[in-house]
């Protein structure tokens, strides 16, 4: 089970994950916490969708959601509460933070208890949302880890493990070098203009970015570079967030992105597997379940 925030981060940060756990056979649940009514739109035709023109982006995303569910192979997919019981609340100190029904705001108790129920449907022996700080700081992501943690300790050993996901600082360094490296060469000779990335930023190295861990932070490594093209639709179908330049993605930063086919998380309850390789990660999120 995968707890995100708003539609997109499941695609972002764990969509080859579930796509590989999806065409395995195993059991894929994603739980979206909001609607995502906040985002900041991308394509200029659908610039009306915002929340101070027609306020009908939440609405709209539902759509892409389910399309980059279908793309990932997920079939299995609830919103907290029912969709719309809580909203966006926008970037970190913003106004809407402090908006009547902003998941910030939200009773962690009760959505802990939604999320319970759920997890009392499912049955999950594992469990995935972010660390403490919400993988980048926003309030709904720290929220969902609060959530999530509380229905985990509420399920009392129903769930086995609990995931945060995590990008290792030196995986976000590499991503940037590849970036400059294909905006450097241009695009080929098959390729048209703007191509591997060109019209995104570069950031100027990992530690500018707002997320991304110590390597050793890191115990889990998800090999899931087959379905990295299953990820690559899921994003591209969130289409008022996310532009997809593959291997490169941006927000409305415009920031440029490796899209990883390798996915990263780190254990914070429950038995650590076996590992394997020279880093000693575990290879499964299941490893060590009987």
């Amino acid at each position: 089970m995968l707890v995100h925030a708003h539609p997109d981060d499941e695609s972002i940060g764990t969509g080859a994950t579930m796509a590989k756990y999806a065409a395995q056979g195993a059991q894929v649940t994603l739980v979206t916490c909001t609607l995502g009514e906040l985002g900041e739109i991308i394509p200029p035709d659908l610039a009306d969708l915002a929340w101070d023109r027609e306020n009908k982006l939440g609405q709209y995303r539902i759509g892409e959601l389910a399309a980059a569910c279908a793309a990932l192979g997920v079939t299995d997919h609830r919103f907290l509460g029912g969709a719309g019981r809580w909203h966006d609340s926008g970037m970190m100190g913003t106004p809407s933070n402090d908006w009547d029904g902003a998941f910030w705001r939200a009773d962690v108790e009760e959505a802990a208890g939604e999320l319970l129920e759920i997890i009392r449907q499912v049955r999950p022996q594992v469990l995935v949302t972010y660390d403490s700080n919400g993988f980048y700081g926003h309030p709904d992501h720290i929220q969902a880890h609060r959530v999530g943690w509380r229905a985990f300790e509420l399920a009392d050993g129903l769930v086995r493990k609990f995931y945060a996901t995590a990008i290792p600082k030196s995986v976000l360094a590499e991503g940037i070098r590849l970036m400059r490296e294909s905006q450097a060469d241009g695009p080929g000779p098959a390729e048209p203009a703007g191509a591997a990335g060109s019209e995104f930023q570069a950031a100027d190295s990992a530690d500018d970015l707002p997320f991304g861990v110590p390597d050793d932070q890191v115990t889990t490594e998800i090999d899931a570079r087959a379905y990295l093209d299953a990820k690559l639709a899921a994003m591209r179908a969130h289409a008022s967030q996310i532009a997809v330049d593959s291997p490169f993605f941006a927000l409305s930063d415009r920031v440029g992105q490796r899209a990883f086919g390798v996915e990263y998380y780190t254990l914070l309850a429950g038995a650590r597997g076996p590992g394997a390789g020279s880093n000693g990660r575990e290879p499964d999120l299941f490893a060590g379940i009987d």
